[in-house]
């Protein structure tokens, strides 16, 4: 059994996908789908440079964790694609500045594109 979440602070999907889903088996487990840097107000994304996209897609996710009275402190594993791979060092200084310890499990892979011609896609699991 799932429960859909949605959040009104993340920009809509722009597929057949759900923000996330709530999985009450084994306490609360929340898979947040993958976010990009995208306004939730004005749909425009967010391309300057890949530390001000990394920083709204992380506020998107935290957008979508709210939600459900969660916050970073409750991922246990995210996944990163990234375009560039170069680029690591600066997204990864953004990323780590919204956790505080304890960080989670984590894959960051190369892709050669991504939704929207975004540079980075962040998902996460989340638990309860």
């Amino acid at each position: 059994m799932k429960t859909v979440i949605t959040s009104e602070n993340a920009p809509k999907p722009i597929g057949p996908y759900s923000h996330a889903n709530m999985v009450p088996a084994s306490g609360n487990m929340l898979f947040v789908s993958g976010q990009v840097a995208k306004d939730s107000k004005t749909g425009a994304l967010i391309l300057g440079d890949i530390k001000s996209e990394t920083k709204k897609v992380m506020e998107n996710v935290f957008a979508i964790l709210s939600e459900v009275e969660m916050d970073f402190t409750h991922v246990v594993k995210t996944t990163i694609f990234m375009k560039d791979m170069t680029q690591f060092s600066e997204m990864n200084e953004v990323y780590g500045s919204f956790f505080s310890g304890n960080f989670p499990a984590r894959e960051t892979v190369q892709v050669v594109r991504l939704p929207l011609d975004v540079n980075v896609e962040i998902s996460v699991i989340a638990v309860k």
